[in-house]
C-alpha cells in the first residue's frame, strides 16, 4: 500500500469510528464552547476589549480542545491495542502517524467551525472576516494537531498522561498560539494587513521544520 493510501486509510477509519461514538468530538466541543461563552460575561458588551481579546480566546480554547481530542483519540486506541496493531502493520509508520494528524486536525476544524459564529454572537467579532484568515487557521491548526498528536502518543505510555500531556504540548505552542493570536488580531481590529505577513511565515516555517524532524524520527520515537 503506498504512503498516501496509508494516510488516507486511517483517515476513514478514524472518522468512520468517531462517527460512531462521538466522544472526541463532544468532548472537545464541550470544553471549546463553556470556555467561549463564559469568558463572554467577563466583559462588558460591545466594549472594545472584547475585540482585543478575542483572538487571544479563541486560539486557547481551541488549544485547550485539541488536548482533550488528542488525548481521547490516542488514547483509545492504546486502550484497546488498535495503535500496537497498526505500529506492527507493514507499512511506513509516519504513515500512520500523519494519517493520525490529519484526522485530529479534522476534528479541530470541526471545533473552530462551531466556535466562529459564537464568537459573532457574543463577542460581536467575525473571525473570518479576511480570507488571509483562512490560511491563519489551516496552518495553526496543523501545528496544533503536529505537535498534539506526537506528544499524545509520547504521553499515553506514562502512567499520568493526563498531565504529561499538556506539560509537553503548551511549552512547544507557545510560538504558534502568538502568531495565530497576532495575526488574528490584526485582522479583526483592523491593522495593515503586511504586519500579518511575519506571523504566518513564523506558523509556516514551524510547521516545515516539525513535519520534515517528525517524519524522519518518528520509527525511531515508537521504538524507544
Amino acid at each position: 500500500m503506498s504512503y498516501f493510501k496509508v494516510i488516507a486509510a486511517i483517515v476513514k477509519k478514524d472518522i468512520l469510528m468517531e462517527v460512531r461514538t462521538k466522544q472526541v468530538i463532544n468532548a472537545a466541543l464541550v470544553f471549546a464552547v463553556l470556555f467561549v461563552v463564559v469568558f463572554s460575561f467577563t466583559m462588558e458588551i460591545g466594549s472594545n476589549m472584547e475585540q482585543k481579546l478575542s483572538g487571544g480566546i479563541f486560539w486557547v480554547s481551541v488549544a485547550f480542545a485539541g488536548i482533550l481530542s488528542f488525548n481521547k483519540t490516542i488514547g483509545s486506541e492504546t486502550d484497546n491495542g488498535s495503535f500496537e496493531a497498526l505500529m506492527l502493520a507493514p507499512v511506513d509508520k509516519s504513515a500512520v502517524f500523519f494519517g493520525k494528524v490529519i484526522s485530529n486536525m479534522l476534528f479541530l476544524f470541526l471545533v473552530e467551525v462551531i466556535l466562529i459564529p459564537l464568537f459573532l454572537v457574543f463577542y460581536n467579532v467575525n473571525i473570518i472576516g479576511h480570507p488571509l484568515m483562512a490560511v491563519v487557521i489551516i496552518l495553526s491548526t496543523y501545528a496544533y494537531s503536529l505537535i498534539g498528536t506526537l506528544f499524545s502518543i509520547i504521553s499515553v505510555r506514562t502512567s499520568s498522561k493526563e498531565i504529561m500531556m499538556p506539560v509537553l504540548f503548551l511549552p512547544f505552542m507557545v510560538p504558534v498560539i502568538i502568531a495565530a493570536v497576532l495575526a488574528t488580531n490584526v485582522f479583526i481590529l483592523g491593522g495593515q494587513i503586511q504586519f500579518s505577513y511575519n506571523w504566518i511565515k513564523l506558523t509556516a516555517v514551524f510547521d516545515i521544520i516539525f513535519t520534515a524532524i517528525i517524519y524522519g524520527i518518528f520509527s525511531l520515537i515508537i521504538e524507544d
